[in-house]
């Protein structure tokens, strides 16, 4: 069975997007390795998803290279094969404080994780995808284009990562093909580690400003990852591709 199943690696998949993508593709059948240095979110999301055959934990830090070689050695034995990679793990809060007290090991451990970890999965997984002409989604940011004050770590990890995937794309194609989302507003209350049984919904003002209507879920990007890594996108390699509602086409202005 591992043989023939398609696998895919979620990094950061044991809570917000990451677990919505694992839960996508658990339901289509895949089998899903999800890395995640988070142990209480680990088993949280071992009893959200299910201890199913098809779902396989590992508990690792990608900025850490020892974990990433061994976690990937590990899922690939799991799996039998690697069909895809999504690099989604990341520290989520941009906001850093002023720039002027950045201490530099905060700058550096957003740079650690966010940027230096999709590196590290890279390296050690492209290997696998080669046998098996896979892909690497990155998951970038929507302030990777636009920014918010006192966010300047994140953003440029964000950005770094834009960067990262066309350069990957260039380099290991035609055999792998790299592609990045940029989410924007996402509501993950519901996946989270602690998530409340019933979050509260949302405001009317939250939804309408967004063009499309609506705040995004975790099934909007788990969507896109599933077209980004499917045969009808064998032409599409070296994008971003923006997952916000249409906020970073709408022009604000204070009243």
């Amino acid at each position: 069975m591992a043989q023939q199943s398609q696998v895919i690696l979620v990094t950061g998949g044991a809570q917000g997007i990451g677990k919505g993508i694992a839960a996508h593709f658990l339901d289509k059948g895949w089998r899903v390795a999800v890395f995640d240095q988070d142990a209480e979110a680990i088993e949280a999301c071992r009893q959200q998803l299910g201890n199913k055959e098809t779902l396989h934990l590992i508990k690792a830090d990608v900025s850490r290279e020892s974990d990433v070689a061994s976690g990937v050695a590990e899922a690939v034995r799991w799996g039998g094969r690697l069909n895809a990679v999504v690099n989604n793990a990341g520290l989520a809060d941009p906001d850093t404080g002023p720039i002027e007290s950045l201490e530099l090991a905060q700058w550096q451990r957003r740079i650690d994780v966010n940027l230096t970890g999709a590196f590290l999965m890279a390296k050690h997984t492209v290997p696998h995808l080669r046998q098996t002409r896979g892909s690497i989604v990155n998951m970038a940011s929507t302030r990777a284009l636009q920014s918010e004050p006192d966010s300047e770590a994140y953003a440029a990890t964000k950005g770094g990562l834009i960067a990262l995937t066309h350069a990957l794309a260039v380099s290991l194609g035609p055999e792998i093909r790299a592609n990045s989302i940029s989410p924007g507003w996402i509501d993950v209350r519901a996946w989270q580690a602690d998530a409340p049984s019933e979050p509260e919904p949302l405001s009317a003002s939250d939804h309408g400003q967004h063009p499309s209507g609506r705040v995004g879920t975790p099934d909007d990007v788990a969507a896109m990852v599933a077209y980004l890594i499917s045969e009808q996108a064998r032409f599409v390699t070296g994008q971003n591709f923006v997952i916000d509602g249409g906020m970073t086409r709408r022009m604000i202005y204070e009243d």
